[in-house]
């Protein structure tokens, strides 16, 4: 266009030429970003209020020290003048005696209440014999450890204010609204260099490190040694995470540092001012992920949601009438997307509270209540609470030799015997169909079954001979069903598996 603007006299022509050909000139139009804002000028007067609420912290503990040893004496000669001098000194210090030291940590925090009460890292204060929280005017209060959880890596503790004055206390932020993008600035005590500020963005959301209930904010803010329970802050000033892990080869900061969400922070921190300790969430079932086949299986429009593998009996879902087979797409009026999300749904219920879960049963939706039950020490070792059944009394086989082959999916099949238990180490309980063999590169290859898999439900009708196995896939393939879903133990752990029908 800035043509025709310098050149008037072909403007005329070309816009004929423009008009005859059907073309229309557009000037570009220049999309501004939604909600785009300024990066600060200076975080100076925000870190002015929020440095008096972040405490550094500094432990002691006792720690063995084995002393000098009676057989580390040098070897001196024979008869020599100080062979007597030399175990008379390791004698003295102790030969085999344990001696201690003390060992110091450091670490930092943050104030969430006037009375008193700080929250930290539980790995900072974890095994201390005395803590010291120290004030940003350097005044330094002795601590109690209040309560603290090693699996959420959180602490409470708690001072008396000097004279009695409240102390400054931080606010609790809303985590779930923080947006990648969005600035935060990090307040700690790095190497014990004391009140440091750092400032950067959220780089991702929803990291999981370890544990199936982690759910990390990531920042680049500058974090290293010293920063562990420290506060992050967003731009209004709120706690959104405690700066807790940093992901680097060298030990100190490479722009990859990990914050525990400011709403788990929160709940967790709760509990320990409540109770000493942390009432994790259990309902008592086994579950999988819902694949694009086992969707389809189910009759369900896509894959969202887990999959119910096994029930504990007499458990909080048991008894709220969640079964086997069951799709669980909605637990406390929140959308289950895959099974990373739903341990912690689960584990963040508050025990002993009621929540609607609505699940997928024969082709419809359904709403149950279900009541919270708490973790005992077991189901601590998992996420997924396994279900348990009782033990049965061996009953003996007569046709466990009738073997069948399932060409569809790839599967040689035989009736459970004594001697399939005996082979494969089944438990005396167990009933179904044993796989004794899989063919290379067959739907059930692929699905990863194996020799010794016990196929309980077929199309989620139970099978007690590879005969009731060959029928259900061949009314399947007849009806131009893709993939048949088959309910597997494998050593007592259940899983279902979607396989292709192949033609």
């Amino acid at each position: 266009m800035n043509f025709f603007r310098n050149y008037p006299e072909f403007a005329k022509g070309a816009m004929a030429t423009v008009a005859a050909v059907g073309l229309v000139l557009v000037q570009p139009v220049v999309v501004a970003p939604a909600d785009a804002r300024e990066a600060p000028q200076s975080f100076a007067d925000l870190v002015d209020v929020l440095i008096p609420t972040v405490v550094n912290i500094t432990t002691t503990q006792n720690l063995p020290q084995q002393g000098p040893r009676l057989r580390d004496m040098p070897q001196l000669p024979p008869g020599s003048p100080f062979e007597e001098l030399f175990k008379e000194f390791f004698d003295h210090r102790g030969g085999e005696e344990q001696q201690r030291r003390r060992g110091t940590s450091l670490g930092s925090g943050f104030i969430v209440d006037p009375s008193g009460y700080v929250v930290t890292n539980n790995h900072v204060i974890q095994g201390a014999e005395d803590i010291t929280v120290i004030l940003r005017d350097d005044t330094q209060l002795k601590a109690k450890l209040i309560g603290a959880d090693s699996r959420a890596d959180l602490a409470v503790l708690k001072v008396e204010p000097p004279a009695g004055k409240p102390l400054p206390a931080a606010k609790f932020g809303n985590s779930d609204k923080i947006r990648v993008g969005d600035w935060v600035i990090a307040i700690g005590n790095p190497f014990g260099l004391g009140h440091s500020v750092t400032a950067g963005i959220i780089s991702a959301r929803g990291r999981a490190l370890s544990d199936s209930l982690d759910d990390y904010l990531q920042t680049d803010a500058a974090i290293n040694k010293g920063n562990s329970g420290g506060p992050l802050f967003n731009a209004d000033g709120e706690v959104i995470g405690v700066n807790t892990a940093i992901y680097s080869p060298s030990g100190t900061n490479a722009g990859l540092a990990f914050s525990i969400p400011s709403n788990q922070v929160k709940q967790v921190t709760e509990q320990l001012r409540e109770f000493g300790r942390v009432r994790r969430g259990w309902i008592g079932v086994s579950y999988q992920s819902v694949t694009d086949d086992i969707a389809d299986s189910f009759g369900l429009d896509k894959a969202r949601g887990v999959l119910v593998a096994n029930v504990t009996a007499d458990g909080p879902a048991a008894q709220a009438g969640i079964k086997r087979n069951d799709i669980i797409l909605s637990f406390g009026g929140q959308d289950v997307a895959d099974l990373r999300h739903f341990p912690r749904l689960v584990a963040n219920a508050r025990v002993g509270s009621t929540v609607d879960t609505v699940v997928w049963r024969q082709g419809k939706q359904q709403t149950l209540k279900l009541k919270i039950g708490e973790q005992d020490q077991a189901e601590k070792q998992n996420a997924s609470a396994q279900g348990s059944n009782p033990p049965g009394k061996k009953a003996p086989e007569r046709d466990g030799a009738v073997t069948s082959t399932v060409e569809q999916l790839g599967l040689t099949l035989q009736k459970v015997s004594d001697q399939l238990r005996e082979k494969y180490g089944l438990s005396d309980n167990v009933k179904g169909v044993v796989v004794t063999r899989v063919t290379p590169d067959s739907p059930a290859a692929e699905k990863q079954l194996q020799p010794g898999d016990v196929i309980v439900e077929v199309d989620q009708k139970a099978v007690t001979t590879p005969q009731e196995v060959a029928d259900i896939v061949g009314k399947l393939q007849g009806q131009k069903k893709r993939s048949v879903l088959l309910f597997v133990e494998r050593q007592g752990d259940p899983r279902f598996a979607a396989l292709r029908l192949s033609k």
